[in-house]
């Protein structure tokens, strides 16, 4: 089992298992263990939206015991929170995974994702540094090329 904090400080336990992937079957429509699963896997990291609702249908017999409503869940959950509530269900979801061979694929699978997600970010980081020097380094009302024009700017023309 992974826990992690919400913005409230509470400790949340994820805890994936038939009775958890049921309860987000039941209640959101969602397939974490048959065939739907991939395209499941792809929404959770895409959509931290899903991945919230679904944190809440694993975690809502603690969030029943605590009186924590979905709305309330739904408030807490922000910034590091997404992040650290992200990472203990992927991993509590591959770990889940019944066969040897195919837990160790889905472990696999969810440090890949985590590495394309830094790779991302490390461009994301270059590109902005690009482009913050190339502004810095432009002459007053010259533009630096680097991001692309403006709507408004390109219908004035």
């Amino acid at each position: 089992m992974k826990t992690f904090r919400d913005n409230t400080g509470r400790e949340w336990t994820v805890a994936v298992d038939i009775s958890a992937a049921r309860r987000v079957r039941d209640l959101l429509g969602l397939d974490l263990v048959g065939k739907g699963a991939p395209e499941v896997f792809e929404r959770l990291v895409a959509d931290p939206i899903v991945l919230c609702d679904v944190l809440f249908a694993v975690c809502k017999p603690e969030a029943d015991r605590l009186g924590v409503t979905d709305e309330d869940f739904g408030r807490a959950m922000a910034g590091d929170a997404v992040e650290h509530a992200a990472r203990a269900l992927l991993e509590e979801l591959a770990d889940f995974t019944p066969n040897v061979r195919d837990r160790e694929r889905a472990r696999r699978i969810v440090a890949a994702i985590y590495a394309l997600a830094e790779r991302t970010r490390d461009a994301l980081d270059a590109k902005t540094a690009e482009a913050i020097r190339a502004a810095e380094t432009a002459a007053p009302g010259e533009r630096s090329g680097v991001w692309p024009e403006s709507r408004a700017s390109i219908r004035g023309r």
